[in-house]
């Protein structure tokens, strides 16, 4: 018999399996954003451990993010330093316990965020258009 939560589970498997790298780098961004909310509020309930884990796995997603920029793209070496910064004031905000950094690399990640949706909007549309034409 298959569980609500195993077929959930490969519900997501195979959104991650069949989703366009343009969406992989969308699931990143909310999944980082998803992290800095958890670890906020475990900073709010004194949980070290778990404002540890949360910071931790939003560094690994902006981690990830970093090593798959195509670096001879010139914009690549921009996002680059803004994924540095972004993880040292993750580290930042680890041993200060401090929300008011993880708002800011909150604020960030939404605004790249954002960005990348509209980016696979538009690239939609433009597919769309060109099939349409044919």
């Amino acid at each position: 018999m298959v569980t609500q939560n195993s077929a959930f589970n490969a519900y997501k498997q195979n959104s991650v399996t069949t989703a366009s790298p343009g969406e992989l780098t969308l699931m990143l961004y909310n999944g980082c954003l998803k992290f800095l909310t958890k670890a906020k509020t475990a900073i709010d309930e004194k949980n070290i451990p778990e404002k540890n884990t949360n910071i931790q796995k939003a560094q690994a997603i902006i981690s990830e993010l970093m090593i798959t920029l195509n670096m001879d793209v010139a914009i690549s070496k921009q996002l680059y330093s803004l994924y540095d910064y972004m993880n040292r004031r993750l580290i930042e905000a680890n041993i200060k316990s401090d929300t008011a950094i993880i708002d800011e690399v909150m604020e960030l990640t939404t605004e790249f965020r954002d960005t990348w949706k509209q980016v696979i909007q538009i690239t939609r549309q433009q597919q769309f258009s060109n099939t349409q034409q044919v």
